[in-house]
């Protein structure tokens, strides 16, 4: 029986030859938002292991939307630029290529991971977060409260960042509205406390993200596509959660955003949640159900008949794999082969499927 992990799917004017794509994942390796040499081996090493989209790490649209002092920007034409070599790798591999854009909101000026403090003071480099309202996560500092003028501004920043993104080649352009960042403070009442068109009602708790896609496709062509990434759920009570989600997801669809990234909780430190493999899955197949809109799932899938199983239901379009793909960049080949189908390898790859046909040279 052909593999439904391995069938294209066609999203508006593009295919993309398989349905195993690689999530954003966080280097905290750029410097002053700009990639490097790091970016090209970690990004290209997917493209070599035949994945059929790969997405670039949160991308953040002015240099206080970054979550640290590592991580990349787009909010020049430099910082654009910088990304058209490892593009144009990933297209010569035969794979698409698509970028997150994110502002992380009252979670930004952070240090690296790996440093000895999280919060990076002014000398450091590090600046004043805002957020919809004057509420802090955790020990953080407390974030400015954004303004309507300043609300608005962003939306023009989101939709400049993503005409930079399709004029540098990317096929995907993601806004990141999940894991506590900025438009998730917005939509959950536990963090926009705003009295303003902005805050309060399920409408205007939206109004922002909304907005934003609304502005980013009148800015991009018909032939890039646009994602969005939300958190489903809180995990807490009275927080965001499945229903809202399914409703935004609709309103989402009708403003021309083409599949929903399904992903859950960050918005609070301290939320109870139970994991365990697939555990959002069933998050992405309500929301595709319900919305009528293609998801992707993510959240510790890792087995090839796995990810088979859930886009053979229909409990999603595609499945997003990170870790996995960190442990083993050629995970989507090794699927393959388990799942008994032949897809193609990079050329400089390929006299590994017949080990022990030749011998090699001495």
């Amino acid at each position: 029986m052909e593999s439904q992990l391995f069938t294209p799917i066609k999203i508006r004017n593009q295919e993309i030859k398989n349905r195993a794509w690689v999530s954003p994942m966080c280097q905290y390796s750029a410097e002053n938002g700009l990639i490097g040499k790091w970016h090209f081996v970690h990004l290209g090493a997917f493209a070599t292991g035949g994945v059929g989209l790969i997405f670039v790490e949160a991308t953040a649209v002015t240099p206080e939307g970054r979550i640290s002092l590592g991580c990349p920007g787009i909010w020049s034409d430099q910082h654009s630029e910088a990304f058209r070599e490892v593009i144009d790798f990933v297209h010569g591999e035969g794979a698409k290529i698509g970028i997150q854009l994110a502002h992380a909101g009252r979670k930004g000026s952070t240090m690296k991971p790996w440093d000895d403090h999280e919060i990076a003071s002014y000398e450091e480099g590090g600046w004043k977060t805002v957020g919809p309202s004057a509420i802090a996560y955790k020990d953080f500092p407390i974030p400015h409260e954004l303004s309507e003028a300043e609300i608005e501004e962003l939306e023009d920043q989101f939709a400049a960042a993503a005409r930079r993104s399709e004029a540098v080649g990317f096929d995907v352009v993601e806004l990141h509205a999940a894991h506590g960042y900025l438009f998730h403070q917005f939509l959950s009442p536990i963090t926009n406390t705003r009295s303003d068109r902005y805050g309060g009602s399920f409408e205007n708790r939206i109004r922002f993200l909304v907005e934003s896609a609304k502005k980013v496709r009148a800015s991009i062509s018909d032939q890039t596509l646009l994602f969005i990434r939300i958190s489903a759920t809180d995990w807490v009570d009275g927080g965001w959660d499945l229903d809202d989600s399914v409703e935004l997801s609709k309103i989402l669809k009708d403003v021309g955003v083409d599949l929903i990234d399904v992903s859950t909780g960050g918005l609070v430190h301290d939320a109870k949640i139970t994991t365990g493999p697939g555990y959002q899955v069933p998050f992405a197949q309500k929301i595709r159900s319900s919305a009528a809109i293609a998801t992707s799932a993510v959240g510790l899938i890792t087995e090839a008949t796995q990810a088979e199983e859930i886009v053979a239901s229909g409990s999603a379009d595609a499945v997003m794999l990170g870790r996995q793909m960190l442990r083993n960049p050629r995970w989507a080949i090794a699927a393959a082969e388990e799942l008994g189908e032949k897809i193609p390898w990079s050329k400089q790859l390929e006299r590994s499927r017949k080990i022990g046909a030749r011998k090699s040279p001495q």
